[in-house]
């Protein structure tokens, strides 16, 4: 009996290990479960646009980590004198491209506006999606813009879009390369050149003084880690241009 009341004062006397709570792009998803299995730690994560995501946790939703398709989010929350940024950093690259349905018409970026009479092109909310604000650049630097605006649905995150051109309900969208890899009855159309757009960045932050938040953070650059990233599509900063 002493035994067993020893163990369970031992036992009960462990810490529990923390739980992570991460809010990530929309566009992570898949890849960073892959990872999160590998991480020893318990995740729980939460998907949706990074601009929706970070004004979340500057209104104070409870994120220990936050994983963000533009660094330029990430700094909205180093700026915001009521968020607590313990870290932060770039992680992944991406790239661009234009996609079809399976009833779209073949095209290149630059013959887009030609066929989009009675068509539509889905993106990410042009004005705060990261994917979005990417693909209107693209479209501005080309000369395009003007023609392609009136047909644009915009959406809550690149994952939406993404869906939208897999149901055939809309007939082209500019995603991430690492969106059209896991998506069926799509065709990637054309490769969007980097130098029409800034480069796109995956960072992060950890929002969190718990050590597990720390590790987390760091297991994301690791080689294991980043071997499953690059076989979604993602690019490393290394190969990132």
């Amino acid at each position: 009996m002493r035994v067993i009341a020893l163990f369970c004062l031992i036992f009960f006397a462990l810490p529990a290990r923390a739980e992570v709570t991460v809010f990530a792009a929309a566009s992570l998803r898949g890849a960073l479960d892959e990872v999160n299995a590998e991480f020893e730690g318990d995740v729980i994560v939460s998907y949706a646009s990074s601009a929706a995501l970070a004004r979340q946790i500057a209104q104070g939703a409870p994120a220990d980590v936050y994983l963000s398709a533009n660094p330029d989010w990430v700094q909205y929350l180093v700026d915001d004198d009521f968020v607590d940024v313990q870290k932060n950093g770039p992680i992944l690259g991406n790239q661009l491209v234009l996609i079809g349905s399976s009833q779209s018409l073949d095209t290149t970026l630059d013959t887009l506006p030609s066929v989009l009479e009675g068509r539509n092109l889905a993106t990410g909310l042009t004005s705060a999606v990261p994917a979005g604000i990417y693909a209107r650049q693209a479209l501005q630097s080309a000369g395009l813009w003007q023609g392609v605006e009136p047909h644009l649905v915009e959406t809550d995150n690149v994952r939406a879009a993404l869906t939208l051109v897999s149901l055939a309900e809309v007939d082209y969208a500019l995603v991430y390369t690492t969106d059209a890899l896991t998506a069926v009855n799509v065709r990637v159309l054309d490769h969007v050149s980097t130098s029409t757009h800034s480069p796109i960045r995956y960072a992060g932050a950890v929002l969190s003084k718990h050590q597990e938040a720390v590790n987390y953070f760091d297991f994301l650059t690791t080689e294991p880690a980043l071997e499953i990233f690059k076989a979604h599509g993602f690019l490393t900063l290394e190969g990132a241009s």
